[in-house]
């Protein structure tokens, strides 16, 4: 592959150098959203900021973490994961939004991903459609735990992953609106509890490249809900999908260090 920083050794696009993240890394879409969960972090410091990609780094626990946006959809996330594996990352958990699908889902509910159905392009590039995309089981144990902890409204389960916003949000107004329209109909059928953008391609990528990938969203409405007469809050505030994410990594902390000292 071409070096592209002409040998300065910092990964081309997220802008970070061997030694500048934890082995956990936390994966928010949003830029803005690096901060707020890296206030959770002890001695947290930016590190690396390229194009959509921000990185804190602190300490939980005494242990490095790290937090790196990843952007919106799964070619940029892929960029991210790729490159925070080849400095170091080896544990990661997509925080971020979802639209809720299952009935039961309600705005402010946590989802926390079990699966994803991959019709985001991205992962098609790493892997045959017929290779599931599905997260850590560790992670998401941990994340099980954090929520139950937390006492959130959770819900485990298949997310359906795209990567066009509005396919979802207009389908009607594509060229393509009957294969859209037929195809969500399936995933309400076959039980997915919630649409988003990343986790199919980071599932994917983490399988590829040995790493524990794993994912939990805020719930910010349900277009189902609003289609039954339903009510269907709105929410946008992340803190507990967050919280969820930095405590199970507390977990993962602590499980790790207990294996590696029974291994030793």
């Amino acid at each position: 592959m071409v070096d592209y920083t002409q040998g300065k050794g910092y990964q081309y696009h997220v802008g970070l150098y061997p030694g500048d993240i934890g082995e956990y890394v936390i994966l928010p879409g949003d830029p803005h959203r690096v901060p707020k969960i890296a206030a959770y972090f002890d001695d947290a410091k930016k590190v690396a900021e390229s194009r959509e990609f921000v990185t804190y780094t602190g300490y939980l626990d005494g242990v490095k973490v790290s937090c790196t946006s990843t952007g919106v959809g799964g070619p940029s996330a892929s960029i991210a994961l790729e490159e925070l594996c080849n400095v170091g990352g080896k544990t990661f958990i997509r925080v971020g939004t979802c639209g809720g699908m299952d009935i039961n889902v309600t705005g402010g509910d946590i989802v926390i991903a079990t699966g994803a159905v991959r019709m985001d392009g991205t992962s098609k590039e790493y892997a045959p459609i017929e290779y599931p995309a599905v997260p850590d089981v560790l992670v998401t144990s941990a994340l099980t735990w954090a929520a139950r902890e937390l006492k959130a409204n959770y819900h485990t389960g298949v997310v359906q992953c795209k990567d066009a916003f509005y396919g979802q949000h207009m389908p009607e107004a594509l060229p393509n609106s009957h294969e859209l329209l037929n195809k969500w109909d399936a995933w309400l059928r076959l039980g997915c509890k919630a649409s988003e953008m990343e986790s199919s391609t980071l599932f994917v990528v983490g399988a590829y490249r040995k790493v524990r990938v794993g994912s939990c969203f805020l719930v910010v409405a349900n277009q189902e809900r609003e289609k039954a007469g339903l009510p269907n809050p709105q929410v946008h505030d992340t803190d507990l999908a967050i919280r969820i994410a930095i405590r199970a990594i507390r977990l993962m902390i602590e499980d790790d260090k207990e294996y590696l000292n029974k291994r030793l």
